[in-house]
């Protein structure tokens, strides 16, 4: 049972980055962003690659760059070209499956069999012990989370929440959208990507099809926190993103270790997305319920 906590934190943490990033897009900017699963892949290769290469830790910070390359794309596509925002990130996410084969050496999978990562080199530093993946996988997202709420706090970063608020308002303002929403999906995909490197360093290997259905699972991640921990502030959000995710790998760590046959996985892990997203509508129709019962019963106390 240990072992799945720790499992379970550690993927909740690592893939935590990519609801983040849907909070960024989907939430504050009010953009569903579907160049999340190439992007996730394109942060994944491009991490393992150059961690094959020897370049554990630059590896990193050139996901990062990648990931916002292809946001910049589809802000290109979105703002310049005015294709629709949907249309926009299937177009990018489609080009990238190219673009993640260019990176793995045009193979279909890559992995590492004995080169460092930064997983093994601070296991090296004997700091966390056997909770030394948990540690840096934690340390990397709430920095990355404390950064961004930081960010959003700026000049800059309330231009962005305001431009997905109301475009006409801050156009009217003198704000340019247009660089607004550009550097907005820019961050959100390089968190996207940086998740993609850190998992595909601490699974040692990457598959071009590990990205198939990211963006459902960010959003289930994403839903699940806010109706645990609500919404409001740029900090209650980040916050909601990391305890949401931890949530789901825990829920998807049960499932794995119930009866339930593993050909039945996917079908069981579509319920478990569609209960999470469909929770704040049935909290309210439960509360409905609950209202409509109390008011029947008042009305025959009455009679």
């Amino acid at each position: 049972m240990l072992y799945v906590a720790q499992t379970a934190l550690e993927l909740g943490f690592q893939y935590a980055l990519v609801a983040m990033a849907l909070f960024l897009s989907y939430r504050v900017l009010d953009i569903a962003d579907m160049t999340t699963d190439g992007c996730f892949v394109l942060g994944c290769a491009v991490s393992v690659t150059l961690t094959a290469a020897g370049h554990p830790f630059l590896a990193i910070p050139a996901a990062m760059i990648c990931g916002a390359a292809a946001g910049f794309i589809t802000a290109f596509l979105q703002t310049k070209l005015g294709v629709p925002s949907i249309l926009a990130g299937i177009i990018t996410n489609t080009g990238l499956y190219t673009v993640n084969l260019m990176a793995m050496g045009w193979k279909s999978n890559a992995s590492l069999l004995k080169q460092d990562t930064i997983f093994s080199l601070f296991r090296n530093t004997g700091i966390g012990g056997s909770w030394y993946a948990i540690l840096l996988s934690a340390g990397i997202t709430i920095l990355m989370g404390a950064i961004l709420v930081l960010f959003l706090g700026t000049r800059l970063g309330l231009s962005i929440r305001a431009t997905g608020d109301n475009k006409d308002m801050v156009r009217a303002s003198s704000i340019n959208p247009t660089f607004t929403i550009t550097i907005g999906l820019c961050l959100a995909n390089a968190m996207t990507a940086l998740s993609g490197a850190v998992v595909g360093q601490a699974q040692k290997t990457v598959d071009i099809n590990s990205g198939t259905g990211i963006v459902v699972i960010g959003l289930a991640c994403l839903i699940i926190g806010e109706t645990v921990i609500g919404r409001g502030s740029m900090l209650r959000g980040a916050i909601a993103v990391i305890a949401g995710s931890v949530i789901y790998r825990f829920v998807y760590a049960l499932v794995l270790r119930s009866p339930i046959p593993i050909d039945c996985l996917k079908l069981v892990t579509a319920i478990v997305v569609a209960l999470a997203i469909a929770a704040p509508t049935l909290k309210q129709w439960w509360a409905f319920q609950c209202r409509k019962r109390t008011a029947l019963h008042a009305g025959k106390e009455k009679g």
